[in-house]
């Protein structure tokens, strides 16, 4: 009879305890130090900030900044953003943009409508509204094995954010200009903490620290050299360089819905050199980078009694956007109320215009594309 020493009951449980501890990846949640709160507001600020915020966002974060109105714009009040993001993950992406996404550059030194000073007071002001209090992030990379972290990615993420971080119904985690703005840490957090208040959970207890490490550095690896490159702006259209084609006749469209022209039929009117105002409904800032020929900017958010005294009630109006019809739709709104009758939305927006492999004006040196696969839908 074969005989075993007797283990007493204590060390039994310590061996097991042991070998939970082996065989189970590391959940704990890392501690992070508290960082003190960015400058408060005076009431002034804090009131411009609002009303920018009205302006400029709502038409895609929504009045409540819920986000998710249009584009898949990300909520901009959830806590764990603010609590990491402060200012720069928040101010840049304001400021200038985000690269072959619907999301342009509000600073005035790339064409957008905001001062400097605006765009701080309005980040501030998202902080404060969102009631955060700032974690102190690392700027040191955040090591892993890229190999690892894309098999994770696949599994979890990609349904998402798409399985080369394109963006399917959540941000684009590939996008050039959002990697050279944030950092490892910022992300790393991200995917620890998620979103509260949006479907992105935390994977905190469902994946090991290493793991995280691991999709952070993946994620990292999609990141392009040189993305923020700089770009002489050209002089805006004066009103009497509104109407393209000015001797050319008029096209008669067949209107989808009532409203919307497909890119190969506008294409073909442009091709026939038929007479026509087109209106880039966009921030002017990606106008700016890229734009339809011809074309005029018109951002949704314009003073419409200014910028409808050079417009024609005569001549058909073609509207476009970018997201791919909400900025567009909202102007054609507005200018039918004001007697324009001879008006048009480009189904599918800008991004499929170009997907389809038409043409577009560039600024010198600018690496506007636009996202895999963007045509006809959000």
């Amino acid at each position: 009879m074969l005989r075993f020493p007797l283990i007493a009951p204590t060390r039994i449980r310590a061996l097991l305890a042991l070998a939970v501890c082996i065989a189970t990846p590391a959940f704990a949640e890392r501690e992070y130090e508290r960082e003190g709160p960015p400058r408060a507001l005076t009431p002034e600020q804090a009131e411009r900030a609002a009303e920018n915020y009205q302006k400029y966002c709502v038409l895609c974060h929504g009045e409540d900044r819920q986000g998710y109105l249009n584009d898949n714009a990300p909520s901009l009040r959830s806590q764990s953003l603010f609590e990491s993001g402060v200012p720069h993950a928040i101010l840049r992406p304001l400021s200038y943009g985000r690269i072959g996404t619907a999301m342009g550059g509000y600073l005035d030194e790339v064409g957008g409508p905001l001062t400097l000073d605006e765009t701080w007071d309005l980040t501030y002001w998202l902080f404060w509204e969102s009631g955060a209090d700032r974690v102190k992030l690392s700027e040191n990379p955040v090591p892993g094995d890229i190999g690892r972290g894309e098999a994770v990615y696949q599994e979890h993420c990609a349904s998402c954010h798409g399985a080369e971080g394109e963006g399917v119904n959540a941000p684009a985690l590939g996008n050039a200009s959002a990697l050279a703005h944030n950092k490892d840490e910022f992300i790393r957090y991200a995917i620890e903490k998620g979103r509260d208040g949006t479907p992105m959970v935390s994977f905190s207890g469902v994946l090991s620290e290493a793991d995280i490490d691991n999709v952070t550095a993946f994620i990292r690896s999609m990141a392009e050299d040189g993305v923020q490159e700089t770009i002489t702006l050209r002089a805006l259209p004066t009103p009497d360089e509104y109407v393209i084609n000015p001797d050319g006749p008029d096209p008669d469209f067949e209107l989808m819905e009532g409203r919307y022209v497909d890119s190969a039929t506008l294409h073909a009117a442009m091709e026939a050199k038929q007479r026509m105002v087109l209106l880039d409904t966009r921030v002017t800032s990606v106008w700016q980078r890229a734009h339809l020929a011809g074309s005029v900017p018109f951002p949704y958010y314009s003073s419409l009694d200014e910028k409808t005294l050079g417009l024609p009630k005569d001549v058909q109006i073609v509207a476009y956007c970018s997201c791919p019809r909400s900025a567009s739709d909202y102007v054609i709104d507005q200018l039918a109320e004001l007697g324009f009758e001879r008006t048009a939305v480009l189904y599918e927006g800008i991004f499929g215009w170009m997907n389809q492999g038409y043409p577009v004006i560039r600024a010198e040196g600018a690496l506007e594309t636009p996202p895999a696969g963007a045509s006809n839908d959000h």
